[in-house]
């Protein structure tokens, strides 16, 4: 029998409207004082921890932790609405975004009170900044397949092997590593554990991937014998795959898997204002401007998912897998409206924007999960194998 995915409408209260109208205003507020100019792809792009520190004054980071752990006990549709302005805004949030997103979440549902109250008041204040440590050069998106070794060692572990693909890790505190702590199994997904990784620690190395263009956003981290102490390790040796799907399901459910291109988006619906009489691009955009309301809904049914308690990992796939391949349709799109080459920098915001989308968008339906393996999980979810 063919199982069903339902999305449930989440209507947004006025105290969430009046929420997002002051985290626009405020937003605007900055723009005009040169705080920071729009990007695509800012929550992987841009980088900045004083503007990360300013959001976390406000009480815009940690916002759904509780403030025993230094956060402020909102709800999943409050982050929600700051989360999708700060994407539409293109506000450089990488520094604090990966920490917010899943780390703090996995670390209160795992790990122990000590860790909680170590950890979590930092990525609260927007202070300490955290890199995923899953993909491996031979195991991206098939994470049974990590060979990262844990080890044993007087007082703790050892750590050996290499991550791939860390985003923002040259300028982060921690990693969240997935390693293999346990010999060959049957059962590939046994045997796995998650601990935390100071990228300061002595046998770190940290090396660039550079876009084409020379950025500097990913990383190869290589661990060589470096100590991990026992009170890092994440619950139990053993407990890490099913720690780390329930961190993939914060990590592919948020408006970022949506958004990463709006500021272009904003640009050719400001292009398409200045041509009235094209009816052809006004079709174009106005039809990505439907497919974005649809799919803004989606994810805010998930938000409210996450309020409810449930865990929305086959929702949560099927609408990373939507909203990445339209984030790639829009940086397609954006080349029928500007004319010309595509370069950087560009001389006019539509240029720019658009070039930054096309750097950026090979890799929309690859981080966090190719689109492959995303259909896998949601054909596993309708009982479809």
């Amino acid at each position: 029998m063919v199982a069903l995915i339902e999305l449930e409408p989440v209507a947004e209260p006025a105290s969430v409207r009046a929420l997002r109208e002051e985290v626009r205003a405020w937003l605007a507020a900055e723009r005009r004082q040169g705080t920071f100019e729009p990007t695509c792809d800012s929550w992987l792009a841009g980088f900045s921890p004083a503007f990360s520190r300013k959001l976390a004054a406000r009480g815009w980071v940690g916002m759904m932790l509780p403030p025993e752990y230094g956060g402020h006990g909102r709800s999943g549709l409050e982050r929600f609405a700051v989360t999708a302005e700060l994407l539409a805004a293109g506000a450089p949030v990488a520094a604090h975004w990966v920490a917010d997103r899943q780390m703090a979440p996995m670390i209160l549902r795992y790990g122990t009170e000590a860790q909680k109250r170590r950890f979590l008041p930092p990525i609260a204040r927007g202070e300490e900044y955290w890199a995923i440590g899953m993909s491996e050069p031979g195991a991206g998106s098939d994470l049974a397949a990590v060979r990262t070794r844990l080890e044993p060692a007087d007082g703790g572990w050892r750590l050996t092997g290499q991550k791939l693909w860390s985003s923002g890790a040259h300028g982060c505190h921690y990693m969240m590593v997935l390693c293999r702590s346990g010999p060959p199994e049957p059962d590939r997904h046994a045997g796995l554990t998650n601990v935390v990784v100071d990228l300061r620690a002595p046998g770190v190395t940290i090396r660039p991937i550079r876009l084409l263009n020379g950025e500097h956003h990913f990383n190869e981290v290589t661990f060589d014998g470096v100590f991990v102490p026992d009170d890092h390790v994440i619950g139990s040796p053993g407990d890490g795959w099913a720690q780390v799907t329930a961190e993939l399901a914060f990590e592919r459910s948020g408006p970022e898997r949506i958004l990463s291109t709006y500021p272009l988006l904003a640009e050719m619906v400001r292009a398409a204002a200045a041509r009235p009489d094209d009816d052809r691009l006004a079709t174009l955009v106005g039809g990505l401007a439907a497919d974005l309301w649809a799919l803004l809904r989606m994810s805010r049914a998930i938000a409210g998912m996450l309020d409810r308690g449930r865990d929305p990992e086959v929702e949560a796939a099927l609408v990373k897998d939507l909203g990445t391949r339209f984030e790639q349709r829009v940086a397609e799109a954006g080349r029928a409206v500007h004319p010309g080459p595509v370069r950087l920098p560009a001389a006019d915001p539509l240029g720019q924007r658009l070039a930054e989308a096309i750097l950026h968008a090979p890799g929309f339906t690859i981080r966090g999960g190719t689109n492959e393996i995303l259909r896998g999980i949601v054909a596993r979810g309708l009982g479809l194998r």
